[in-house]
């Protein structure tokens, strides 16, 4: 399957909290870390997800925020992934900033240049990619 999403995390099915018309799906992924996706009752039926299954989730580049650090805030974002800057790719407009996480795997993130510089992003930099449930396409192998 060929996406234009940026990120393409493959991983295991741990939970499915039911809900009456969207589930909660928690996903383990490289490293032992989880991602939390929020999609309709009926996609969870549809794909058969259920805990043991392998599963797949994309993630748009630009739908990923960056913070530096890895503290805890207040956040809705539900997804809180941290890890350290890799690679710094400048762009006319937009810097791409791939983020590797212990253990391995890396998320990429699209952010402004201005935002860059005004965080002085730099490889090596402790951050967090946060990113809300909804902003997760689930999938299975076929």
């Amino acid at each position: 399957m060929k996406t234009s999403a940026r990120n393409q995390v493959n991983g295991i099915v741990r939970k499915v909290k039911r809900g009456a018309v969207n589930d909660e799906i928690e996903l383990e992924i490289a490293g032992g870390n989880h991602l939390i996706a929020i999609i309709t009752h009926e996609s969870t039926d549809d794909l058969a997800l259920q805990p043991g299954a392998e599963a797949f989730a994309l993630v748009k580049a630009s739908s990923i925020m960056v913070m530096m650090g890895h503290e805890d805030p207040a956040l809705s974002a539900r997804n809180r992934l941290k890890g350290t800057i890799a690679r710094l790719q400048e762009g006319a407009v937009n810097t791409e900033v791939v983020i590797a996480f212990p253990g391995g795997g890396t998320l990429a993130a699209i952010i402004t240049n201005e935002s860059c510089q005004t965080m002085a992003l730099q490889i090596d930099m402790p951050v967090t990619a946060l990113f809300k449930a909804s902003s997760i396409i689930l999938g299975v192998p076929a």
